[in-house]
């Protein structure tokens, strides 16, 4: 064992630029081929300097790619490289999933055209008790000010999906307590176990407030039911070998709870990274802490706001600075990411993207660029051969090799 903590910390939808057949997914009926993340937001920050990132900088991410305002440096501390994604599909369960080793195959079922089949709507309504409004595509914060209103004071359930394979119902608590919305949730998962209809979340999306004008979501209480992997993952493994697989944000939900020892919520990208830093300040164990840091996609890639992207990294490098200030020697930090959304891209959906690999450790002596790795289970790999412990057959990946050297 080199690593006894191994840090891994999913920036959502930070992209490092289109995959090689990314020609085959589709934006607003545009493709793909030719989005990046990282380097269009670098180049729509005010004033042309691009992006102030001087944590990530000193990692090395200049070396992935001219980023405007990275440059390329000595970074012996770090590795880097990219990693293309082997599964097909371009969301958050495939990425998060291949990660830990699964291959998935035929991608998760989306509705983002024409909304649920009516006979999915009319036996939620039938064993829910409530009427359901909405039924199509849309921002979960432009949903809410359009029907809010009749959620609140009628007490309709605002169901809703995306680019994403997700069905959301969205409901007022003043009308629909918390317990109650997650109940109704549970019916609509059971629901959504039908071959033709299986998504890959469903999320309750509680909301507060008097009037369109202040109406938010409760990032406290959202829940997601998703789908557990169809085999054991990496982070089973973990665990049935007494190492500590610890979840921060929204990974418990994408893995449904599945080999995940224990959980911690997050409001926000801050939030989350002061978890992740107490986490690291307090703990004392061997074994996964793994991340994942939903507002780079929720809030800017989605809405196609590049700058307020470009602002939401600058505030992670932050972050990345005062995480460092508390790591142990033989501790691993892997920032990454799940997929790509590029706000300067048509639609709103994400984008098929290869995904950035920043290895920092202070007991790193050689860190240089790496070349660019076939699947995004490298990571799942690694982490396994740092505790001796061995990939099945029915799992994807290699190891890092470079990392124990």
């Amino acid at each position: 064992m080199k690593y006894k903590r191994i840090f891994v910390i999913v920036a959502d939808s930070m992209g490092v630029g289109a995959e090689p057949d990314a020609d085959k997914f589709f934006n607003d009926g545009v493709s793909d081929e030719g989005s990046h993340t990282m380097l269009h937001i670098s180049e729509r920050m005010p004033g042309g300097k691009g992006l102030d990132i001087p944590t990530m900088n000193a990692w090395g991410v200049g070396d992935l790619d001219p980023i405007l305002g990275t440059s390329k440096v000595s970074h012996p501390h770090s590795f880097v490289a990219k990693a293309r994604e082997k599964s097909n599909g371009k969301d958050t369960m495939t990425g998060h999933w291949e990660m830990m080793g699964v291959y998935t195959t035929k991608p998760f079922m989306t509705f983002t055209d024409h909304g649920f089949p009516k006979e999915l709507m009319d036996e939620l309504e039938q064993r829910t008790g409530r009427h359901c409004i909405g039924n199509y595509a849309a921002s979960g914060t432009e949903i809410i000010k359009e029907l809010g209103d009749e959620s609140k004071n009628k007490g309709h359930l605002i169901v809703y999906t995306s680019a994403d394979s997700v069905l959301q119902i969205a409901a007022h608590e003043d009308l629909t307590p918390v317990p109650e919305l997650y109940k109704f949730c549970d019916i609509a998962r059971e629901i959504c176990m039908k071959p033709e209809w299986m998504v890959g979340r469903v999320i309750a999306r509680p909301f507060i407030g008097n009037s369109a004008q202040d109406y938010h979501r409760d990032a406290s209480n959202r829940h997601d039911l998703a789908l557990k992997p169809g085999v054991p993952t990496v982070m089973n493994i973990l665990q049935e070998n007494g190492y500590m697989v610890d979840c921060i944000g929204k990974i418990g939900d994408i893995f449904d709870g599945y080999g995940v020892t224990q959980t911690q919520k997050t409001t926000s990208n801050e939030d989350g990274m002061d978890k992740t830093i107490a986490h690291a300040k307090e703990l004392d164990y061997q074994g996964l802490c793994f991340v994942n840091l939903v507002e780079f996609d929720s809030e800017y890639g989605h809405r196609r706001n590049p700058v307020g992207y470009g602002e939401c990294i600058q505030r992670f490098d932050k972050r990345l600075a005062e995480l460092v200030e508390a790591l142990h020697e033989d501790d691993l930090v892997i920032v990454t990411a799940d997929h790509g959304n590029d706000p300067t891209w048509a639609g709103t959906d994400h984008t098929r993207e290869k995904i950035p690999l920043l290895m920092f450790s202070k007991s790193i002596q050689s860190g240089r660029l790496l070349n660019e790795r076939e699947s995004f289970g490298d990571i799942g790999a690694t982490i396994l051969k740092n505790f001796g412990l061995k990939l099945p057959d029915n799992l994807i990946g290699e190891p890092i090799e470079e990392l124990f050297e």
